[in-house]
């Protein structure tokens, strides 16, 4: 059972709007992870520590990425945000509230897009808002008003296998993006895409997002990926994964299309590499 099979609420509201500040105000935190720390049973009954003491925080409309060697728990925070899995020890808190263990309080984007054959795209687009309660009319309305936006016009009764790996996604996203949950959590969407694909996709998604100013937590082994979305980056180091640095990614938005050529974020990407290069040693070690 994956974390979207548990995004259910009771909120009908219309997609988050755009969110605004003023210039002394702070923004409320969607999300507050405070010292995670969890095992799992391993061979020989002993345990194998996946998270040691790991906290990060997602401002209300802010775009927050996280990168680590593979098999460091990444996935694992996100199935504890979720609420899929508890932690041992820490707690999970959004707008400030208590929700550990609680699941339906994520919109959530897995790697593979996971659209059920047998639904167009339109279908697949609504579930999430079905799940939730909304009329199936209003439902629809609102994918219809959204497909365009996201490049499926004349794709709405068209079904997944016919669609590329990018198109598929995009139906993803937007089944995502229609939930009524303020925190979007994002697990390595583009993974899968050839690099052209990828990078289309990507600018695809900054545009979306800066459109939108959800809240998202964004899973990426791909560090040009994390510095051209992200404003704020989290390292995590091997298994047990703990917070190696935070990075308060400097470049203004919106984001220009050359950034990834710009001296300053060459250089902030090969120390990021090399930060990764060394845990992904580690990891190879345990």
């Amino acid at each position: 059972m994956t974390i979207y099979d548990h995004m259910t609420t009771q909120d009908h509201s219309a997609v988050a709007p755009a969110l605004s500040f003023s210039a002394d105000s702070e923004p409320a935190l969607a999300l507050e992870a405070h010292h995670i720390t969890k095992s799992f049973a391993g061979s020989r009954k002993r345990s194998l520590p996946v998270l040691n003491d790991v906290s990060l925080r997602v401002k209300q409309g802010e775009f927050v990425s996280i990168i680590g060697p593979s098999g460091s728990g990444k996935s694992t925070l996100f199935h504890i945000i979720g609420g899929l899995e508890k932690p041992d020890h820490g707690e999970i808190r959004m707008n400030g509230q208590l929700v550990t263990g609680e699941k339906g309080r994520i919109s959530y984007m897995p790697q593979q897009p996971a659209l059920l054959p047998w639904r167009t795209i339109e279908q697949n687009v609504v579930l999430a808002l079905e799940v939730a309660g909304v009329r199936t009319k209003e439902a629809r309305e609102e994918a219809r008003l959204w497909l365009p936006k996201v490049g499926l016009a004349g794709f709405e009764q068209a079904y997944p296998h016919t669609l590329s790996g990018g198109m598929q996604q995009r139906a993803s996203f937007l089944r995502a993006l229609l939930s009524r949950q303020e925190l979007m959590c994002l697990d390595e969407p583009f993974s899968a895409l050839d690099a052209l694909t990828r990078s289309d996709m990507q600018r695809w998604l900054l545009d979306i997002w800066e459109s939108t100013k959800r809240s998202v937590l964004f899973i990426t082994h791909n560090i040009e990926e994390a510095l051209l979305l992200s404003d704020s980056i989290y390292v995590f180091s091997s298994r047990p994964a703990s917070v190696l640095h935070k990075i308060e990614v400097p470049f203004a938005r919106p984001r220009r299309e050359d950034i990834t050529t710009d001296a300053a974020f060459l250089s902030l990407k090969l120390e990021l590499s090399q930060w990764m290069r060394e845990e992904q040693r580690k990891m190879q070690n345990l």
